[in-house]
């Protein structure tokens, strides 16, 4: 049998028909721009999200960063919420890189009160780092959705005072599939923003990048400068068409199997499902047992062919994907029943 994975939506391989367009794929150099494949994904990105034009990058690190570097010059501060990707997994890139300064803020799974956010911008003071961007996230790596309300108030403050927003949207089209409205009506309160294609879009490698065309042919250039250059990317390329034509339509069946895991996991004597995060494709879920052996749970399902990850900040974190049916959870939910019931 193979793997159940449950880490994350990072873990779906291609389809086949995924394989068979990269088989096929026209290609050229796309640090030439000659790549027809990468430029067809640049131009249906830069339209899906609304905007002027994109670039494709090879990760969703690599696409933050790369804003962070294309918005601010060295020494600016950046204001994000202190429990986004960009300040907890990223390595504390944006300092090496960049060369900037992030000022974290109180959030509520990324969501930031505007009292708070304009108190974070810095006044004209000799002593003080110029505010260079506003970075947010959605859909939040809690589980949660920032709503579109909360997205157009930071949008609005900050444009006023004339700072670029930057939109960590590795699962965008998941947020959008949770707000029930097109991934634009996000977008359109960012001045860039970025979406993962490898995170539950089933291409095997890569993100892109959105913005104006000016932000665009800077971050290009930077793209080099970080070593993102790439040669004949239209084989990843041909795979996230796909992703962006069809596997987006989809999502909605991910949010749906989390709901019936979650339903599932509820059933299970001292498992704590957090439902007020249950917005998109993750499921988290406290244990409250007795001498429960974190170490021998994660065992015995490997064991079972089931892959899990260990508890981060107390919690378990199971997520689903487009190789996570019904009947797999069910698989999964009688085997941890197997391992309570021997222990």
């Amino acid at each position: 049998m193979e793997y159940i994975d449950f880490r994350s939506d990072t873990v779906t391989e291609p389809t086949v028909e995924m394989l068979d367009s990269m088989r096929s794929a026209k290609v050229g150099d796309d640090v030439y721009g000659d790549d027809p494949t990468v430029n067809l994904l640049e131009q249906k990105a830069a339209q899906v999200l609304g905007k002027e034009a994109a670039i494709f990058i090879p990760s969703g690190t690599f696409g933050n960063q790369l804003a962070v570097l294309t918005h601010t010059e060295r020494g600016n501060e950046v204001i994000i919420p202190r429990s986004n990707h960009i300040v907890l997994h990223e390595v504390g890139a944006s300092a090496v890189i960049a060369g900037v300064q992030l000022r974290t803020l109180n959030d509520n799974f990324g969501e930031i009160e505007i009292s708070e956010l304009k108190e974070a911008f810095r006044g004209d003071d000799i002593h003080y780092p110029k505010t260079g961007l506003v970075c947010m996230e959605n859909a939040h790596s809690s589980g949660k959705v920032v709503s579109t309300q909360n997205l157009r108030e930071v949008y609005g403050y900050s444009k006023k005072l004339n700072v670029p927003v930057h939109l960590d949207g590795a699962r965008i089209f998941n947020a959008a599939a949770a707000l029930n409205v097109a991934a634009k009506e996000i977008a359109k309160y960012t001045d860039s923003v970025m979406f993962c294609l490898s995170k539950g879009l089933c291409s095997p490698v890569g993100s892109m990048l959105a913005g104006t065309n000016k932000f665009i042919s800077k971050a290009r250039k930077n793209r080099k400068l970080m070593g993102g250059g790439l040669r004949q990317a239209g084989y990843l390329a041909a795979s996230g068409l796909i992703s962006i034509e069809k596997m987006v339509k989809r999502l909605h069946e991910d949010h749906d199997n989390a709901k019936y895991l979650a339903g599932r996991l509820s059933e299970l004597k001292g498992f704590n499902v957090l439902k007020e995060r249950l917005d998109i494709n993750m499921v988290f879920f406290t244990i409250n047992k007795k001498d429960f052996n974190e170490k021998e749970f994660i065992c015995f399902l490997l064991s079972k062919k089931i892959k899990v990850n260990p508890v981060e900040s107390g919690e378990y974190r199971f997520v689903t994907h487009y190789w996570i049916t019904q009947e797999k959870i069910d698989f999964t939910i009688h085997a941890i029943n197997s391992f309570l019931n021997s222990n």
